[in-house]
């Protein structure tokens, strides 16, 4: 495959501090991509406020689609859960090279098991993850009686988060994971940030339990993607 012509990945973002983190992880698994981000904290904002992503706020999400790709980028990766039920929508209107960054993550813990649990912060980052869940292992031809899915909202969390108490919302989140840890065959984080804090438990206690988050996994994602529409441009 040749790699001497730029492989371009936009990236959207509702989370600032995120940029640096997906921009070191795809120097690591796609070192010969090049990445350009977008970045509107408003839209998960917008969806926290209404419980769910609002239609002028869905709009805007397609229209920062639109003009990463008319700018060049080759995919686009959005890298919030919340607007993932956004992104397959976009995706099925309009066949975009368009990935939303939690369906790797969902992938590997249907691959370890039947009971996953989901854990979050936010329940409008929970639900379109948990129906993810569903419909991944429907798509990848599990019966729906065969999967479950255990989901945790760690109230208050988020609030601590945005107030900039870490301490509270770690804590939080680490008593959710532990909890659920005896209960289910794997974890997914609805939410990047939680990831830190996964690795703070106890190296024997999640020794059984996969807990899986979404950043690195997307962007292995993101990188098959482009591999694949480079083989198809290739062979045409």
């Amino acid at each position: 495959m040749d790699r001497s012509v730029t492989r371009r990945l936009a990236l959207i973002h509702t989370v600032r501090s995120l940029v640096p983190v997906f921009s070191a992880l795809t120097r690591e698994v796609a070192p010969d991509v090049t990445t350009t981000d977008v970045v509107d904290e408003a839209l998960l904002d917008e969806a926290v406020a209404a419980g769910k992503v609002p239609p002028a706020t869905a709009e805007r999400l397609e229209g920062h689609v639109r003009r990463a790709l008319d700018d060049g980028a080759d995919a686009v990766l959005v890298t919030c859960s919340s607007m993932g039920a956004v992104v397959d929508e976009l995706r099925a209107r309009h066949d975009w090279p368009l990935l939303r960054v939690d369906e790797a993550m969902v992938d590997a813990a249907l691959a370890a098991g039947s009971r996953i649990g989901v854990v979050a912060t936010l329940g409008s980052t929970l639900r379109p993850t948990a129906a993810l869940v569903s419909r991944r292992a429907r798509e990848l031809g599990r019966d729906d009686r065969s999967v479950e899915v255990v989901t945790r909202l760690v109230d208050g969390a988020f609030a601590s988060l945005k107030a900039g108490d870490l301490d509270a919302h770690d804590a939080a989140v680490r008593a959710a994971l532990r909890e659920l840890i005896p209960q289910v065959d794997a974890i997914v984080l609805a939410q990047a940030s939680m990831a830190r804090v996964a690795d703070t438990l106890g190296p024997g206690e999640a020794a059984a339990t996969p807990i899986l988050s979404s950043p690195r996994l997307g962007v292995g994602r993101a990188a098959e993607l482009l591999d694949r529409l480079d083989a198809g441009r290739a062979s045409s």
